[in-house]
This record gives structure tokens, sequence and C-alpha cells, in this order.
């Protein structure tokens, strides 16, 4: 397929996990367009897992808080103006405890996410973005609203909850259990915490998060912090929004997006779907370059599956490589 005349290539990648940050794929991205002549504007994403701090311009701020086990941990995290951006996972991940492995998932707590709101707050902070992916936690966000400032000090605070999950508050347990190493037993005993949890809600906050879309993000962190007067919010059009997205997709010729795994999910909130959506209400051409596709998965958009193009060790072992020269072969 032949790419004459291009002029001006938009490059809105999320993360590869585990190969590549959105960073470095829309780099390599950027590197292929400009060797083919044409200009690029790079804009890294998330959808609000990991990758938001870093798709709304990069901490500026650290703060020692209690990681998921315990035990102390410095947290980065960003304050621009009167807005603050946290990523629950760098207080309260997976990652720091260890990975599954190494997590305790009935003990794992967020607390450390809540002093960093609280932190946020203290440092001036009216608006607070908080992403909720890649949590070691089902504790309900009950340690987080525990190291939360006073009700009153929170008044005229507007706390956002990005979410790139829409599970139920009790289902928290059941669909994320498994992948933070809790047993079958394990899981059953965080199912009932959490309706335990969601009645204190109801009776202390009178707010029913039972029912509420997204409220079962990390574990229930998204409906503790709604019961207490968070806003629950779809990660991708948060950030498509606070970068002007749409705005920088219409001055483009192409828009080149991608992700580690493409399948079913990747058109329900994420990052490659939201793309391909605002491109196409662009009247502007979408590429994908993902590093494998579900079998059976035939989304509408071209894509570039880069497993099948490089081989399985190439495409984990070499990923930015294999995107510059997908993209370059494509745009050449």
């Amino acid at each position: 397929m032949s790419h004459d005349g291009w002029m001006h290539v938009v490059a809105a990648p999320d993360k590869f996990r585990g190969t590549a940050t959105a960073a470095e794929v829309a780099a390599a991205m950027g590197r292929a367009a400009r060797s083919a002549g044409a200009s690029c504007d790079e804009q890294p994403l998330a959808d609000g897992g990991e990758g938001t701090l870093e798709a709304l311009g990069g901490p500026n701020r650290e703060t020692i808080v209690t990681g998921p086990l315990g035990e102390p941990t410095s947290a980065a995290w960003r304050l621009s103006g009167d807005t603050a951006v946290i990523e629950m996972a760098r207080a309260s991940g997976l990652e720091l405890a260890g990975g599954p492995e190494g997590n305790d998932p009935v003990a794992a707590t967020t607390t450390g996410t809540g002093e960093l709101i609280a932190e946020a707050v203290e440092s001036g902070a009216k608006r607070v973005l908080i992403g909720v992916g890649g949590s070691a936690t089902t504790d309900g966000g009950l340690g987080a609203i525990r190291a939360l400032p006073s009700r009153a000090r929170l008044r005229g605070i507007s706390l956002e909850v990005i979410c790139d999950v829409r599970t139920l508050f009790v289902d928290a347990a059941r669909v994320f259990g498994p992948q933070k190493g809790a047993s079958p037993a394990q899981i059953e005993l965080l199912g009932r915490r959490l309706e335990r949890l969601a009645q204190v809600y109801a009776d202390e906050h009178g707010v029913d998060v039972t029912e509420l879309e997204r409220s079962g993000a990390a574990g229930g962190l998204s409906g503790g912090l709604a019961a207490v007067g968070a806003r629950l919010l779809d990660g991708f059009q948060v950030i498509a929004d606070e970068v002007a997205l749409y705005d920088t997709i219409e001055r483009a010729d192409l828009v080149v997006t991608g992700e580690g795994r493409l399948d079913a999910t990747s058109f329900e909130g994420k990052v490659v779907g939201g793309v391909a959506d605002l491109a196409r209400a662009a009247g502007v051409p979408v590429l994908a370059i993902v590093g494998r596709i579900d079998e059976g998965l035939e989304p509408a958009l071209e894509v570039v599956d880069l497993t099948s193009e490089f081989g399985p060790e190439v495409a984990v072992g070499s990923t930015t490589e294999c995107v510059e020269r997908a993209l370059a072969e494509r745009l050449g």
C-alpha cells in the first residue's frame, strides 16, 4: 500500500505491556515517519492503567508512602497548576508487592494511594486524577479512605478516578483475584469482605457502590473512593481530553496507534479502539501496529501483527525496532 504524499503522522500508541512503554513505541513510530520524510506528533497514551502518569506529562514530585504490603515506598506523581495526577500502581501496585508470587492478596492495602491523594490535596491540588490499573489490592479502597484528609478538607476537591475496566465492586475479587495471586479460598474470603464493605459504605456514606459501573477497578478502590464523592470515569476519554487528542488527530494525514495484544477488550474503552473512533470521526485513516492479534478477532481497521510479521521472539525481544521497521515499510 502506497502512502505517497502523506506529510503528517500522529503516533498515539498505548504501552506494549512488558516489552515497551507507550513513549518508547511513539518514539519508534516517530523515527519511522521522519525517515519516510513525514512530520510526526508523538502522543503516548494510556487508559487509566500504568502509563497514565507518563501520558499526562510525567512525574515531578515524589512522596514516601505505605506500600501495598506495609513497607515504605517512594511514589512518583505529578502536580501541575491545581491538577494532580496519581497512579495507584506507584503506591499500591502488584509489581511493588513482588508480583502475584510475592503478593499477600488478603493483606494488600491501598493505604499508600490514600496518602498520595492526601499529599496532593495538602500541596494545593483542587483536582486529583487517579489512574487505577496494576493494583496488588482487593481491600475495596478501605486503606485509601482511612488515609484521606477529613471530609471537610475534601470539600471543593474534585477526585476523578480513571478506569480501564467496568467491573462491579463485589465482582472484583472473582475477576482480578487470580492475577493478584489469590487462591480460590482467598477469592471467596475477599468477595465476602467486599460485600460487607459495600454495606458499610452504604451505611456510613449513603452511597450504594454495588451497582456502580467501574466500582470494582483496582480491587474495589474505585468503589471506595466513589463512596467519599469521587467520580468514576472512562480512562481513555479523560486522557484524550487532557491532551487534546482529537485536535491533534484532525491535523493528521495518518494516525498510527498500537498495543501489545489486540483482543475484544481493545474496543471497550481501551486506547486502540478509542483512537480508531476519534480518527474515524475526524475522517483520518488509522493504522494499528500490535504485538499480536487474538485468533478469530476481525477488527474494523488496518492492523499490522508484529508476531506474524517478525516471529514471536523478535517481536517480544526487539519490539520498538519491529514497530519502526513495520511502519517505515508501510510509509516507504
